[in-house]
């Protein structure tokens, strides 16, 4: 690869990189230009470690004759089978050398050295490269501290050096690309994962600045978990946090399958939205969310009787009202939520579950927006709501309608 090749490759890495391409289109792009430039390539991996709660990194394999990149996400490489396969790795022995390439000609003793090898050999491969590219200790985010990449081909003479060096020219450039794209990612996961999808969508979109907030109206949900101070004083330690992930995970999961958005975890308890086109959509949501975390909640205490675990239950209000949805805090330190009246009211309402004996309790603004599905609601009477100037009818779900 002459000079002038190189620049055209390497210009587009740049290009495809500040233009925000994925991981991906990076890594075929990148295999389909270098064999159109005389770089017989086969195969190549790309992978890097990531930010996320269950994954720990990300596998991009390309094949040259399926002419695309197939993404794989592999968990924690440090237990069991996958820690021995990751120790008897060519990147593993770069790891510990420092080293930043290898290069093997496959082979019985290659095989034997590197047993990963052998699926590559009886595949028709005959030569084989591994690259690090490290990052700067400022530049690790979590366990992401390289980037691997192994390129392999078929030709029977295998790589030239003229090959190999090219390889270790261009594949840095690629590294940063493809660390680029794994870093936007990462943010979208992050800010999605702790301010909820809707608000980290509207943080990534610029909407940062403290005291920028819209007024909307929305369904509030406002949850909580019965008897969690008594289980916390009761239980042992070490099941307080499995427990809240337990039922957050049930809970969770019901409001987003229904299109809610939560927006704060405080201890037991839940606050999300529900913005639906209409009132009487939003309503009709956070109801199905309501009966779908109910009983995932009692499926779920089913398994943790079984296994003499503590269980516990929801507690939900539902209120409709007017609230502001943005940036609240300091310069330092912002939270993107709800803030207003009817957030407050939310919360009574939930709290008021205890006194009334009831499950579930709705707000009289949800129930005159719930359309069709005022028909399934029964009053429990009119209470004073603390903090709240005047009594409001409160309402339940008909206990006789499809309801655990």
């Amino acid at each position: 690869m002459d000079d002038a090749q190189f620049a055209t490759l390497a210009a587009w890495i740049a290009e495809g990189g500040l233009a925000g391409e994925t991981e991906t289109e990076m890594v075929t792009g990148f295999c389909t230009r270098a064999i159109a430039l005389g770089l017989p390539l086969a195969r190549a991996s790309v992978f890097i470690d990531t930010l996320h709660p269950i994954y720990e990194g990300r596998l991009f394999s390309w094949h040259a004759a399926a002419g695309e990149t197939k993404l794989s996400e592999y968990e924690s490489s440090s237990v069991g089978e996958a820690s021995e396969k990751w120790r008897r790795s060519p990147f593993y022995r770069l790891v510990q050398t420092g080293e930043p390439s290898l290069r093997r000609r496959l082979s019985t003793e290659s095989e034997v050295e590197f047993p990963a090898l052998a699926d590559m050999s009886a595949l028709g491969m005959t030569d084989y490269v591994a690259i690090v590219n490290r990052f700067a200790a400022d530049g690790i985010i979590g366990e992401m501290d390289c980037v691997y990449s192994s390129w392999v081909t078929n030709v029977p003479q295998g790589f030239r050096d003229a090959d190999v060096a090219d390889l270790r020219r261009l594949v840095p450039l690629l590294a940063l690309a493809v660390k680029s794209a794994s870093l936007a990612r990462i943010a979208r996961t992050l800010v999605e994962t702790y301010l909820g999808r809707d608000a980290g969508r509207r943080v990534l979109s610029g909407r940062i600045a403290r005291g920028v907030a819209d007024r909307i109206e929305t369904v509030l949900w406002f949850s909580d978990l019965r008897g969690y101070t008594r289980i916390t004083d009761t239980a042992a330690p070490g099941q307080i946090i499995p427990l809240l992930n337990d039922y957050a995970e049930a809970i969770i999961s019901a409001i987003h399958a229904e299109g809610g958005e939560v927006l704060k975890l405080m201890g037991d308890g839940t606050l999300a939205i529900f913005t639906a086109g209409d009132r009487e959509e939003a309503c009709r949501a956070a109801l199905a969310a309501a009966r779908r975390a109910r009983r995932s909640v009692v499926e779920l205490n089913r398994r943790r009787v079984a296994a003499s675990l503590p269980v516990t239950d929801m507690y939900l209000g539902l209120h409709l009202g007017e609230v502001f949805y943005g940036n609240v805090g300091s310069k330092e330190r912002l939270d993107f939520t709800v803030v207003g009246p009817a957030v407050n009211e939310a919360s009574r309402i939930a709290g008021l579950c205890r006194s009334v004996e009831r499950p579930v309790l709705l707000s009289a603004a949800f129930a005159s927006a719930a359309g069709e599905a005022r028909s399934r609601l029964v009053s429990v009477g009119r209470y004073a709501l603390r903090g709240v100037g005047r009594a409001q009818e409160l309402f339940t779900l008909d206990p006789d309608q499809d309801f655990p």
